[in-house]
């Protein structure tokens, strides 16, 4: 009965026979005897170390501890839990631990034998205080967990049903606490009743510790990085200290950057009455949070130390406050170019808002500008084709032709060379459409000769090649690729923008049951998708929701536990030599290639079922 990473338990009825079998096997247990076979081995090791610590069954309330005097876990989730609580039935309650299982905070309705909210603050509920709990069992595992009625340790929890998810700071490798919501064991459940309520307090306190994580000095410094790197000459004030590019060190007088810090206060003065307002941007998507840094468009001005050249002011609002402002330096021609591009920066089709793929992109769309060869460059699956028909189709020609390298139709790459080798003069009067060469590294060497000559006769040829790095290359085709080169650009592996899965999770095609609703994806199963590295990216990720929708019978989001077995499985809990992390590779393949099937797996890598369960635990592996 005690669950995991989403498991669903069966009915929570006190009549249940699982439930009834298992209240027997806990008295078999405390008699002395051994608790029998229809417990899991789990739980009765939980069972085991509770009564090896010395926690007594009677218990009448869990021992008490000094609480942190300030906990930054408790300021980023006690709005959150403030709001929730209200809205809770008088059945129900709510609490919240620190990663040492000390009560932070609870509220709703009864638990523990005492009233909610004040007479849980400072409860100790770890394991060698009151035995097995969900709270301590989803710290341990770092999963949501379940416990139900006797699966508890206690006889004071007898009756209560627990549903625990565990909390992440933005950088922390393991929990930094717990949101636990309790109800009474009730009938005809097959999961915690308050189950997905936990799941959204936890996503909600989550969003709040990034939102906190940020303190105001690091959001200028980013304001400033990402102002730079889309190449602006950029200065950023927060009137005590300034940051300034080179580019705009170069255009700006000491005049002008003094008149830019006294605008920069002024701001900071006008602002400090209450909170920003005005027009505001779209946030940028780096920042996660609502509440994040909002550049706010502010003012435009002229300065003397150049003829067209301007200033525009941009204050930044962090949490509701003014934290300081951003000066980008505009000449005419950079106004004209964003002008002409506005609008431009997301290509239809594609999804994605992280940094290197933005980046990427816009690289893309700047060079698709000019008629003339694109290559692109990654690794299987990244989405080179997408990106290349999204491209063509900014250029406003016909539909290109597409061709295939790997499929080695004799032929065909000579003759649309010959035909796109034709003055440009017959494609306004219906000549060749545009050629889009997917696996330029299969090319044949008649092929790549073609392609050379067709470069030659017309360097401005309207080809874009797809390339995947790996293969040996020829002579030839490493010349061919040497020339497309100036104009490459290389697409990042998803493991590299892992924050763009939810947004691709929403995009991809995922072809439901008839009269099923879309997918959803519950924080636990999303927090694996994003562990996993992905050798396979974008098309992996869409055969990944393609599977799960088309083998799906359940309701609600998509739980940890429907996802193919490799990406149930944690990463390696330590550092693997070359040789295990090609084991653990081979292993988590066989396993999927024969649905999770450990026999099939076992046979398949030709060796026992017992080695492949040695090897599971060995690697952390055998918890999924």
């Amino acid at each position: 009965m005690t669950t995991t990473d989403d498991t669903p338990a069966t009915d929570d009825t006190p009549a249940d026979p699982a439930l009834s079998s298992l209240r027997r096997a806990r008295d078999r247990f405390f008699s002395g005897r051994p608790p029998g076979d229809g417990v899991p081995e789990d739980l009765a090791q939980a069972w085991r170390r509770a009564r090896f610590f010395g926690v007594p069954r009677d218990l009448a309330a869990p021992p008490r501890v000094r609480p942190p005097v300030d906990s930054p876990l408790l300021a980023a989730a006690r709005p959150v839990l403030d709001r929730t609580a209200p809205t809770l039935s008088s059945a129900m309650g709510l609490v919240l631990v620190d990663s040492r299982c000390r009560t932070l905070w609870s509220g709703g309705g009864h638990y523990a034998g005492t009233p909610a909210p004040d007479g849980m603050a400072g409860l100790d509920l770890s394991e060698k205080a009151v035995g097995h709990n969900s709270a301590a069992l989803a710290l341990r595992t770092g999963r949501r967990a379940e416990v139900h009625g006797p699966e508890h340790f206690l006889d004071l929890w007898q009756e209560v049903s627990a549903v625990s998810v565990p909390l992440y700071e933005p950088t922390a490798g393991r929990p930094a606490g717990t949101v636990t919501v309790v109800a009474p064991l009730g009938e005809g459940h097959t999961t915690h009743p308050g189950a997905a309520l936990a799941e959204a307090i936890a996503h909600a306190i989550e969003t709040e510790l990034l939102g906190r994580a940020r303190p105001p000095e690091r959001v200028l410094l980013d304001a400033y990085l990402r102002r730079r790197a889309e190449g602006a000459a950029v200065v950023a004030l927060d009137g005590s200290s300034r940051l300034i590019s080179p580019e705009a060190a170069r255009l700006l007088s000491h005049e002008t950057l003094a008149r830019l810090e006294r605008h920069a206060t002024a701001l900071l003065r006008d602002a400090g009455a209450g909170p920003a307002t005005g027009p505001e941007e779209h946030a940028p998507e780096e920042i996660a949070v609502p509440d994040g840094e909002i550049p706010v468009p502010d003012d435009e001005f002229a300065v003397p130390d150049g003829a067209g050249l301007t200033v525009r002011m941009t204050r930044l609002v962090h949490r509701g406050e003014v934290i300081g402002a951003v000066a980008t330096v505009c000449t005419a021609a950079r106004r004209a170019r964003s002008a002409e591009r506005r609008g431009d920066d997301r290509l239809p089709g594609l999804v994605g808002t992280s940094r290197p793929w933005r980046l990427t992109v816009s690289r893309a769309t700047e060079l698709a500008r000019a008629v003339e060869p694109l290559l692109l460059i990654g690794e299987p699956g990244v989405g080179k084709t997408a990106l290349a028909r999204a491209l063509l189709g900014l250029r406003g020609t016909a539909a290109p032709r597409v061709i295939d390298a790997a499929e080695q139709v004799p032929g065909e790459v000579p003759r649309w060379c010959q035909a796109l080798a034709e003055p440009p003069e017959s494609e306004a009067d219906g000549g060749a459409p545009p050629l889009l060469l997917r696996h330029a590294e299969r090319l044949g060497q008649s092929d790549v000769a073609a392609l050379l000559s067709l470069l030659a006769e017309r360097p401005a040829v309207p080809l874009v090649a797809t390339h995947t790095p790996g293969a040996p290359t020829g002579p030839c085709l490493s010349r061919l690729l040497d020339i497309l080169a100036a104009r490459s650009v290389t697409l990042p592996p998803l493991r590299e923008r892992v924050e763009d899965i939810p947004a691709l999770l929403a995009g991809l095609p995922e072809r439901p049951s008839p009269g099923r609703p879309p997918l959803t994806w519950s924080l636990d199963a999303r927090r694996a998708l994003e562990q996993h590295t992905w050798p396979g990216n974008v098309a992996e990720l869409a055969q990944v929701v393609r599977e799960v929708a088309g083998r799906r019978r359940a309701t609600g989001p998509v739980r940890r536990e429907e996802l193919p077995y490799g990406l149930r499985v944690p990463p390696a809990t330590r550092r693997l030599s070359g040789i295990e992390r090609a084991e653990r590779t081979a292993i988590l393949e066989a396993l999927r290639r024969h649905g999770d099937n450990k026999a099939r797996a076992a046979e398949s890598l030709g060796i026992g079922r017992a080695t492949l369960y040695r090897k599971l635990r060995a690697y952390g592996m055998d918890q999924a």
